[in-house]
C-alpha cells in the first residue's frame, strides 16, 4: 500500500511540473515536445488510475482554451500527440469543443479519420449518459457530419455505421444503437431549434386548432406565419360555391405555417372552444383531415444536417437485429412538432416507418401504435388525413397488412373491436376510398366492420356493401362473409349436445370440421384436453354462445388464443389451462372474464404478480390451481 502511494505521489508531482511548464508556453515546438513527454509518462505509469490518464488531457484542454491563436498545423500536431491517451479515455468537455471546431473547419483532415474515429467508436460502444456529457454527443454529431463532407459522402457514413454494427447478424455492443439514436435525435432537434426557441411567442397547438388570437393580442415579432380565418371573409365565402375559407397573414420572416380550414373543420373547432385540455399532437397538426398544408424552410446548413441524420435512421432500420429496439425508441414520436410539420422530414422518415410496417415481428410493428392510451402514434400520423400522409394511404394499408393478416396486427396490438371502432369513427372515408380502388387490406377491414356489427347506421352499411361490390376482390370477400354469417347462424342455432369431448390428437382442422357439421347453440362444456389444437382454434370457439366450461389441458393453446377468448367468451365459468404454453401476456387478458369461478394454471409460466392481479380483478374466482408455477 505504501509503495502504491509513493508511486502515485511521484506521478502527481510530474503532472504538476508539466502543468506549470505548459501554463506559460514560449515556443510551440517546446510545448509540443513537453506534451509528448507528458503523454508517455501517463501511458508508462504502472498505476491503473483514471486520474493519471485524465490529467494530461485536462492540461492540454486548458492549454488550447487559453491559446486561441494557434495555427491549424499546431492543432493537428497536438491532437496527434494526445491520440494514444484517447484510445482508453473520453476527452474532457473543453477538449470535445476543440475537436468539434476542428471537425467543422477541417472535415477533410486526416486527423478526423485516423484519430477521431476510434475515439467516437469508443464513445458509442460504452454506456453513455449524453445528458451529463452533452459535449461528447456534440463531438460525435460533428464527427459524423465531417464524414459526410468527404467526397464519398453518405457512403463513408454508411461504412462507419456498418463498422459499429459489426459483420455478423447480431451487433455485439448493446449500447451502440441507443447512443446513435440519441445523436440523431439531438441533431434533428438542432435543425428546428430556432423555431422551437420561439414557441413562447408563437401560436400554441391549441390555438392553431381553435383559431389563432388576433395579431394585436400578441407580440409583434411572431416566429410563426399563420394563415387564420378572417371573420369578414366568412360571409363572403358563404355565397360562393367554393367551401374553403380565405385567410389573412400574420407576418413574420422565419417559419411559414399555412393552415386552411373548410366549413366542417370550423364547426369542429367551434365545438371544441370550451375545452381547455391540450389537444393531441396529431390533431393539432392535422387541423382537419383533408385540408392542412404546412411548409417549413430550413437554412442550407440545417437542411444538410437533417438529410444526413434522417439517412442514418434509414440505415439503422435496415439492420434486422436493431429494428425492434429502434422501433421502441421511436414509438413515442420523439421529434419536435416543427419536424412533424415539415414535409421533407416526414417524407424521408417514411422509409423507416415502412420498414417497421413490413417487419413480421410483433415487437416491431406494435410500435407503430401509440405508446399509451390517449396519445397518437405513427399509425395515426401516416394514416389518410394525417399530416404525414402523401401517398393516398398506401403506407397506412401496409401498416394494417402486417404479415398479410389483418387479425395478427389487431390481435397483437389492439382489441379487434376497439381497433375497428377507431377506424370507423376516424378513418371510414379513407378506408372506403382505398377499398374502392381495390386495396385488399381495406376490403378486409370493411368486411370485418360488417362482421363485428361496428356500423350502426343502415345507410352507411349499404354504402360499405356497395363499395365492396364495386370491385372483384370486394365482391368475392363479401360473398365469403355472407357464407360465414350463414354458417355462424346455423352453428349458433339452439340444439345439439350440451357436452362434447374431442379425441386426443385432434387438430384445429378437425375441430373446425366438427363444428361446421351441425348446430352447437346448446354446447356448454367442451373438452379439448390432450389434443393438438393451437390458438388458431379460438376463432371457432368464440362462436359458441352458450359455452361455460372449456378444458385445454396439455394443448398448444397460447397467448393469442387467450386474448381472443377474453374478448368474446365473457360468460365462461371454468377454464383449464394446465400444461399449456400460456404466459403472463395472455393470462392478464383473463381479467375481463368476470364470470370465471374456476381457473387451472398448473404448470404454466404464470408469475406471482400476474396471479395477484387476476385475484384482484376476478371477484367470482373460487377455485385456482397454480401448482408448479412461480406463484405457487
Amino acid at each position: 500500500m505504501g509503495e502504491f502511494d509513493g508511486c502515485r505521489r511521484v506521478c502527481m508531482k510530474k503532472i504538476y511540473k508539466y502543468k506549470k511548464v505548459l501554463s506559460n508556453p514560449s515556443r510551440w515546438e517546446v510545448v509540443l515536445k513537453e506534451i509528448r513527454t507528458l503523454v508517455d509518462m501517463a501511458l508508462n505509469s504502472p498505476l491503473q488510475d483514471d486520474s493519471i490518464h485524465q490529467a494530461p488531457l485536462e492540461i492540454v484542454s486548458k492549454l488550447l482554451s487559453e491559446n486561441t491563436n494557434l495555427t491549424t498545423q499546431d492543432h493537428e500536431s497536438i491532437i496527434v500527440a494526445i491520440a494514444p491517451l484517447l484510445e482508453n479515455n473520453h476527452p474532457p468537455p473543453d477538449l470535445c469543443e476543440f475537436f468539434c471546431k476542428h471537425c467543422r473547419e477541417r472535415p477533410r483532415s486526416m486527423v478526423v479519420i485516423e484519430v477521431f474515429t476510434p475515439v467516437v467508436q469508443r464513445i458509442l460502444k460504452h454506456n453513455m449518459d449524453f445528458g451529463k456529457c452533452p459535449r461528447l454527443r456534440l463531438f460525435t454529431q460533428e464527427y459524423i457530419l465531417a464524414l459526410n463532407e468527404l467526397n464519398a459522402g453518405m457512403e463513408v457514413v454508411k461504412k462507419f455505421i456498418h463498422s459499429m454494427h459489426g459483420p455478423t447478424g447480431q451487433c455485439p455492443h448493446p449500447r451502440v444503437l441507443p447512443n446513435l439514436v440519441a445523436v440523431c435525435l439531438a441533431a434533428i432537434y438542432s435543425c428546428y431549434e430556432e423555431f422551437i426557441n420561439s414557441r413562447d411567442n408563437s401560436p400554441s397547438l391549441k390555438e392553431i386548432r381553435n383559431g389563432c388570437q388576433q395579431q394585436c393580442d400578441r407580440k409583434s415579432n411572431l416566429p410563426l406565419r399563420l394563415l387564420h380565418t378572417s371573420p369578414d371573409l366568412v360571409s363572403q365565402e358563404a355565397t360562393l360555391s367554393e367551401s374553403r375559407l380565405k385567410s389573412v397573414i400574420v407576418t413574420s420572416n422565419e417559419i411559414h405555417v399555412e393552415v386552411e380550414r373548410n366549413n366542417t373543420a370550423n364547426q369542429k373547432m367551434t365545438a371544441n372552444v370550451g375545452n381547455d385540455s391540450e389537444p393531441n399532437l396529431i390533431d393539432c397538426l392535422m387541423v382537419s383531415p383533408t385540408c392542412s398544408t404546412m411548409s417549413i424552410e430550413l437554412s442550407a446548413q440545417a437542411d444538410r444536417i437533417l438529410g444526413c441524420y434522417v439517412e442514418i435512421l434509414k440505415m439503422l432500420s435496415d439492420y434486422d437485429d436493431w429494428r425492434p429496439a429502434l422501433a421502441s425508441l421511436l414509438q413515442p414520436i420523439p421529434f419536435p412538432k416543427e419536424a412533424l410539420a415539415h414535409e421533407k422530414f416526414t417524407k424521408e422518415l417514411k422509409y423507416v416507418i415502412q420498414r417497421f410496417a413490413e417487419d413480421p415481428r410483433q415487437e416491431v410493428h406494435s410500435c407503430l401504435l401509440s405508446v399509451r392510451a390517449g396519445k397518437d402514434g405513427w399509425f395515426q400520423l401516416y394514416s389518410p388525413g394525417g399530416v404525414a400522409c402523401d401517398d393516398d394511404g398506401e403506407l397506412f394499408a401496409s401498416m394494417v397488412r402486417v404479415c398479410n393478416n389483418v387479425h395478427i396486427l389487431m390481435g397483437s396490438c389492439y382489441k379487434t373491436k376497439k381497433f375497428l371502432l377507431s377506424l370507423a369513427e376516424n378513418k371510414l372515408g379513407p378506408c372506403m376510398l382505398l377499398a374502392l380502388r381495390g386495396n385488399q387490406t381495406m376490403v378486409e377491414i370493411l368486411c370485418l366492420m360488417l362482421e363485428y356489427n361496428i356500423i350502426d347506421n343502415n345507410d352507411t352499411q349499404l354504402q360499405i356493401i356497395s363499395t365492396l361490390e364495386s370491385t372483384d376482390v370486394g365482391k368475392r370477400m363479401y360473398e365469403q362473409l355472407c357464407d360465414r354469417q350463414r354458417e355462424l347462424k346455423e352453428l349458433q342455432r339452439k340444439g345439439g349436445p350440451t357436452r362434447l369431448t374431442l379425441p386426443s390428437k385432434s387438430t384445429d382442422a378437425d375441430l373446425a370440421r366438427l363444428l361446421s357439421s351441425g348446430s352447437f347453440g346448446n354446447l356448454e362444456n367442451l373438452s379439448l384436453a390432450f389434443t393438438n389444437v393451437t390458438s388458431a382454434c379460438a376463432e371457432h370457439l368464440i362462436k359458441l354462445p352458450s359455452l361455460k366450461q372449456l378444458n385445454l389441458w396439455s394443448t398448444q393453446f397460447g397467448d393469442a388464443g387467450l386474448r381472443l377468448l377474453s374478448e368474446h367468451l365473457t360468460m365462461l365459468q371454468v377454464l383449464n389451462l394446465c400444461e399449456t404454453p400460456v404466459t403472463d401476456a395472455g393470462l392478464l387478458a383473463l381479467s375481463s372474464m368476470k364470470s370465471l369461478c374456476s381457473l387451472n394454471m398448473n404448470s404454466t409460466k404464470l408469475s406471482a404478480d400476474t396471479y395477484e392481479d387476476l385475484k384482484a380483478k376476478l371477484p367470482n374466482l373460487k377455485e385456482v390451481d397454480v401448482r408448479y408455477t412461480e406463484a405457487w
